[in-house]
């Protein structure tokens, strides 16, 4: 299934197609894009240890150096990185629909995207510019945008400053901006210009109050019930822009059974979504779901190799990040079929993302050398339903046991052992002995 999904949406013709109009200073000569894609590929779902590990068996066929390999690397350009994850998730999306694999929507008539920044780790000090200091070096910041009905990254915005503001980011965003929108973030982005953005924009949000956002109360504290995360209670606020445009909204206060990692015992949510459309105690829940964004950056931390600190570059580390959001949107499309056979709730308590990307990654260079490239093909010719029921046909003769997950119990609490320089080693057998 992993394999058809690249072919069917990332083959390397449709691939070079793509790039040659996508890539706005970037252009090919030797190498193409898609010998390119198909290393990081292998490197993101560690079927290759390094770039220079993915390289070498394709070194006759490529006809150029590693170094030509890493120079492409260093110059693609973060839209190009961006348009690809919208590209491979515009291709997805209409094959989980005819699957019909979508989950529940939350808000039936609105479209929910949950949106978060994410900070590609520490780099090696491998490039020349970092060899002489000893600080982490940050290679790019990220906007993510996801959609939990769907389970993909649908929108990307890339950034090569490490040390940049999310909020400086957000100006982005606002092309993509549609009608009934619904923006769930957290109080990063509860900024006078998003939250006027989007009204503009006749969008929504749910977003977490920031401390220093002003606002004029309009009226009392009204109690709205109990949530599942503790008591809810709502008033009616009103916020003024630079330009005096006024904006009312609702404003909810959320008193926690349990204090956040920070210690706060309330949380505060900023809505402009109608009353009839979402009550407190709603709005409370999806903005706790807003988890799932973070469940999925896990994901791709523990599951793929998402980010590549060899690469020091920013301009290479963000399209590493970008090849490991298509990459998950890839094993999504594989978890809606299976959705579709065992039902969402095995799939989603009992099956393993780990295992899953473990058996793409040992199963796939022996698949290549058994079945030869041009027999993939066949996945081109189909239409987006022969697609769907022929996943579910796939997903009917997977044995979920291989890939069940196992959650661990809570850990002991671990007796720092004692070192005694007179006895620098012991006996294994004589200490099992005792």
């Amino acid at each position: 299934m992993a394999r058809g999904l690249l072919e069917r949406s990332l083959n390397p013709t449709k691939l070079d197609q793509w790039f040659e109009r996508a890539a706005v200073a970037q252009y090919t000569r030797d190498l193409l894009f898609s010998s390119v894609f198909q290393m990081m590929n292998d490197v993101v779902f560690t079927t290759k240890p390094s770039v220079n590990a993915a390289y070498q068996p394709l070194k006759e066929e490529l006809g150029v150096s590693v170094q030509s390999v890493y120079n492409k690397l260093n110059a693609v350009e973060p839209t190009t990185s961006a348009e690809l994850v919208r590209y491979c998730s515009e291709e997805i999306t209409p094959i989980i629909k005819e699957m019909k694999a979508s989950h529940d929507p939350w808000l039936p008539g609105f479209r929910v995207k949950i949106l978060d920044g994410n900070c590609i780790e520490a780099t090696e000090h491998r490039i020349k510019a970092l060899r002489t200091t000893a600080a982490a070096p940050l290679p790019g910041k990220s906007l993510v945008v996801f959609d939990p009905e769907l389970d993909l990254v649908i929108d990307v915005f890339p950034c090569e400053d490490g040390h940049t503001q999310e909020r400086a980011l957000l100006s982005q965003i606002f092309p993509t901006i549609q009608t009934n929108d619904v923006w769930v973030g957290d109080r990063n982005f509860c900024v006078l210009s998003f939250l006027f953005g989007l009204k503009e924009k006749e969008g929504f949000f749910i977003i977490r109050q920031h401390k220093g956002l002003p606002f004029e109360e309009l009226g009392p504290w009204r109690r709205q019930g109990i949530s599942e995360t503790g008591q809810v209670f709502e008033q009616w606020i009103k916020i003024l822009d630079e330009n005096g445009k006024s904006l009312k909204l609702r404003r909810l206060r959320v008193c926690l059974n349990e204090p956040t990692r920070d210690g706060e015992t309330e949380i505060f949510i900023l809505t402009n979504l109608p009353v009839k459309v979402a009550k407190a105690k709603k709005i409370a829940k999806i903005y706790r779901q807003r988890w799932m964004i973070e469940t999925a950056f896990q994901k791709l931390e523990k599951n793929l190799n998402s980010e590549i600190n060899t690469l020091g570059y920013p301009k290479a580390a963000l399209f590493g990040f970008c090849i490991a959001l298509v990459a998950y949107n890839t094993m999504s499309a594989i978890k809606a079929a299976l959705r579709v056979v065992h039902g969402t709730e095995k799939i989603e308590n009992d099956v393993s993302d780990y295992y899953i990307a473990r058996e793409i990654s040992e199963t796939y260079r022996g698949m290549m050398i058994a079945i030869p490239k041009e027999q993939w093909s066949v996945f081109l010719s189909l239409t987006t339903a022969q697609l769907a029921h022929l996943f579910i046909k796939l997903a009917k003769n997977v044995k979920l046991f291989a890939f069940k997950k196992y959650s661990r119990g809570p850990k002991k609490p671990q007796v720092k052992p004692k070192w005694d320089p007179k006895h620098p080693h012991v006996s294994t057998a004589r200490l099992i002995a005792g």
